[in-house]
Formats: C-alpha cells, structure tokens, sequence
C-alpha cells in the first residue's frame, strides 16, 4: 500500500505544485478581479460533468469490477467492460456538452445569480469555450480507471501537470498583451488544449494495458449491468456533493467582490492535502480492498486492518496540514499568491477563508478512505445516504455562518465567506459519523485510536507554534514573505517529524528510517 500510495502521492504532487504555480500567475493577472471572478465561476459549471462522470464516479464503480476480473485472470471480459463503459461515457458526455453550450445562459443564474453586466456575459463566453474541453478531462479519468485497476499510477496522476503548464503557457505569452477580460478568454481556449494534451499523453498506454478495446454499445454484459448498477448511486452522490459545491459558489456570489476568487484560491491550498495524502491512500487501496478474498470474517479482518492503517497514515499527515493552515496560512498563502494585483490585504483575507475550511480537513480526507471501503463491498448507496445528509446541513449551516452570524456578531460581511467554509466543514464531520458508524456494523470496530490522536495534535502544535515564533520574533517583516514562508514551514516540518520520531510514531519512524538507510 505504501508505495503504491508513494505513486500516487508522487503523481498528485507535481500536479498540484504545478497548479499553485499556475494559480500564482493567475492571481498576478487576475487577482480579486471581476475578470477573475468570473473565469473561477465559470469554471464550476463544466467541472460538474466531469466530477458527475469522471475519478470518483468510476473508482468507485468501474474500478472494484474490473480489478476483481484481473485478480480472476479473466482479462478477456475485463477488456469488454473497460470498453463499453468507455463507449457509454463517450456518448453521454457528448450529449451533455452539447446541450451544456446552448443552456449556459440559464445555468448561470443558478451559480452566480450575483453577477451581473459585462461580468455575466464573460461567464457565460468563458463557460461555453470550457465545455468541450470537459469532455476530454471526463475521458482522462476513463483512461485513470483502466491504469489503476493495473497498479499503474504514476502517469494518471501526474497527467494534469501538462494541463497546468498549457494554461501557465497561454497567461505567459499574453498576460502582459491583453486586458483582464480578453486575457479571461484566451485562457479558455489555453485550458480546453491542455484538457486534450491530458487525455492524450494517457490513452496510449490505458489501450495497451487493457489489450482487446474498441467501442462497444454492449449493455448485456452481466459486469457492465454491475458497473452500471453501482454507476448510478455514485453520480447521484456526487451530483449531490456538486450541488452544494455550487450552493456554496452561489452564496460567495452575493457576497462582496472578491469572494469568489477567495473562495477558490483557498480551495486550491485546501485540497493539496486532500489530494496528497487523503486520495492517494484511497485511491492505492481501492483495488486491493477490491480483491479480498476468503470467508466472510477474513475478508472483514483483512479490510479492518488495511482500513485502521490507512487511517493512521492520513491522519499523521493531516492533522500537521490543519494546524499549518491555522498557524503558518499567513505564510502560505503570501508565498504562493503574494505578487501582481494579489495584495497583503487579499493575503490576510485568503488565510481566513483558509482557517475556516481546516474545520473539516480531517473529517473530509478520513471520509473518503471509509467511502472506498464501502465502494470495494460494492455498496455505493450507503455513501450516497449520508452525501445527502451533508449537504443538507452544508446549505442549512452555510447560509446561517455566511449571512446571519457575521451579522449578528457585528463582524464586516466579508467574514461570510470563511463562514461558508466553516460551515461545509462541520457538515462534513457530521457525514463522516455516519460513513463511520455505518461501516462498523459491517465489519467491525474501526477508527483512529484517541492516544495516537492527542500524541500527533501535541507534536503539531508544538512544531508549528515554534516555526512561527521564529518568523514573528526572530525575522524583519521588511524580508519577502517567500524566505519567511521557508524558514517557519521548514522549522515546523524538521521538528514534526523529528518529535515524532522521538515519540515513536511509526509513519515517521518508517520515513526517517529510509531516509537515514538512503544517506547511508
């Protein structure tokens, strides 16, 4: 697991560090802008196919199906499952991109009701550009569905990279030539070629690995019927989990200027954890849970084990990414923002979006592991029940931090928008009792013990409490807030993980072991 979560993170890594690079160039050209408030609004209506039909939807449909027939030896079957699911989203999102392009101007009423004038009309430009290039980003995660359920990692994950760099390439070359609403544009057009470079560095090797595939219609098939049956509980999830993604972009609308980029930006940072050491646990473990063989109780003890250690090497990693977020998100986000339009005063105000989205870190990065515990029984109604209990108090909770709270504390109404975060958070902390709670009953005791909580919380405060004593005490604000972000990110990791060390935590153990073997 280890090292196929090692790829995974890998792969994730220099796909997320290329889009903080490219979000940095964004934010030199666009900051809190009308122009980019509305190319991140925009954003949010194609990106809804293909979170409706892409990753997550197949991981937890496709994946447990085909990996189980590769385990059998049955890859002749394998290759006609991989072909007709591949066949079924081509023509689905073909249809939905189409009739997307001609209904965008209805659609943005529903996610941005607050935009209004030249703001709206470049919305709805920007979003019918995006469209057709969703289409290949749902067809790249066809491509990761096929390459995982192979153990192949790496190239699935690290694929987006050549996204970001064709959207980095078009802000170089005409940033400085265009005004922020036709540069808006042109980044479109940068984005739907860096979509087709995604897809295409993939397919070569997906069609190797699964050999026999060619288009096929062929719904007889009794693994297809199975992919299908499990496909439509997960679209409805993740329809669901979008819907109050939207409600939440919907919200920051109406909110001051700004808060829609604040929101995006913060989400950016946020999700590097998610990505890293949330997914990619998931993602490793997914085809092996998949396989589990044997008698009923073997296979609960097995996913029992795998589950509780999954766990641990999520929580060892996320609980130090929540208390930087909080303590050290000063740094954070000047270091990768800080440039252009992208002001201290936009700095101060990210970090506080960002603080607000910590509340949930942990409770959302646990959920997904237990969500793919469930998707490898091949039960994917369970996840959907509690998906719509989150949303439910995301938008209750959501509108009451956004507008009622603020206001009734006398805080600014810019405060709203860490209180839309806030509020998703604990939303998802409710969801994750239940994803819990529920897979307990069907294969027994699971979870983070309490004496490996407290001993990583203390180890984390500790390190990040000294990492910014030093920057605030001991360094010139005078100096870029780069170097600064350097010296206390670099004191709080040195000390985590040696404290850690110390305390015989065993993630950090088996890190600075190979480490040390390596030097050696």
């Amino acid at each position: 697991m280890k090292s196929h979560a090692l790829l995974v993170g890998l792969g994730i890594f220099l796909s997320r560090i290329a889009g903080l690079v490219r979000e940095r160039v964004f934010a030199h050209f666009f900051g809190n802008s009308d122009a980019g408030d509305a190319f991140k609004a925009a954003l949010k209506i194609p990106n809804f196919l293909q979170n409706l039909f892409g990753e997550g939807v197949l991981s937890a449909s496709f994946i447990p199906v085909y990996a189980q027939l590769l385990a059998k030896k049955h890859d002749e079957e394998a290759a006609k499952v991989a072909s007709v699911i591949g066949s079924l989203l081509f023509v689905m999102t073909s249809l939905l991109v189409l009739v997307g392009v001609f209904a965008t101007p209805f659609l943005i009423d529903l996610i941005a009701p607050g935009f209004q004038g030249e703001k709206r009309e470049l919305t709805i430009k920007i979003v019918q550009i995006l469209f057709p290039g969703t289409g290949f980003l749902v067809m790249s995660a066809w491509c990761l569905g096929v390459l995982n359920s192979h153990r192949k990692f790496f190239l699935s994950y690290v694929a987006p990279v050549i996204w970001n760099v064709t959207i980095i390439a078009t802000l170089a070359i005409w940033g400085s030539k265009q005004g922020q609403f036709e540069l808006a544009t042109t980044v479109s057009w940068g984005l739907v070629a860096g979509s087709f470079l995604q897809f295409a560095i993939q397919l070569p090797s997906a069609l190797r690995l699964g050999k026999k595939i060619y288009p096929s219609l062929n719904t007889q098939i009794s693994h297809v019927r199975t992919v299908v049956k499990n496909f439509v509980p997960v679209v409805i999830s993740r329809g669901v989990v979008q819907i109050s993604a939207y409600i939440d972009n919907m919200l920051a609308s109406l909110l001051p200027t700004g808060a829609v980029s604040a929101l995006a930006y913060a989400q950016t940072l946020y999700l590097l954890p998610v990505s890293l050491f949330g997914m990619s646990v998931s993602v490793a473990e997914l085809p092996a849970m998949s396989q589990a063989t044997g008698s009923e109780h073997e296979i609960k003890e097995y996913l029992q084990g795998r589950l509780n250690r999954g766990l641990e090497q999520i929580a060892f990693f996320i609980i130090p990414s929540v208390v930087g977020f909080l303590l050290l998100g000063n740094l954070i986000v000047g270091a990768v923002f800080q440039t252009g339009e992208f002001q201290e005063e936009n700095t101060r105000y990210v970090w506080m979006v960002l603080a607000g989205s910590t509340v949930g870190l942990l409770a959302s990065t646990l959920g997904r592991l237990y969500s793919s515990t469930f998707y490898s029984l091949k039960d994917t109604r369970t996840p959907l029940q509690f998906a719509i209990v989150r949303v439910i108090f995301t938008t209750l909770l959501g509108v009451l931090f956004a507008f009622y709270l603020p206001k009734a504390l006398g805080f600014d109404s810019q405060w709203g928008t860490p209180g839309l975060t806030a509020s998703a958070g604990l939303a998802g902390w409710i969801e994750f009792y239940f994803l819990r709670k529920a897979l307990n009953k069907k294969i027994g005791k699971t979870g983070l013990s309490f004496k490996y909580q407290v001993k990583v919380w203390v180890i984390a405060l500790l390190s990040a409490g000294a990492g910014a004593a030093v920057v605030h005490y001991g360094m010139e604000k005078s100096i870029h807030i780069i170097w600064r972000a350097i010296v206390g990110l670099s004191i709080y990791g040195v000390l985590y993980f040696t404290l850690g060390y110390a305390a015989k935590i065993e993630q950090a153990h088996s890190l600075l072991q190979k480490i040390l073997r390596r030097i050696k």
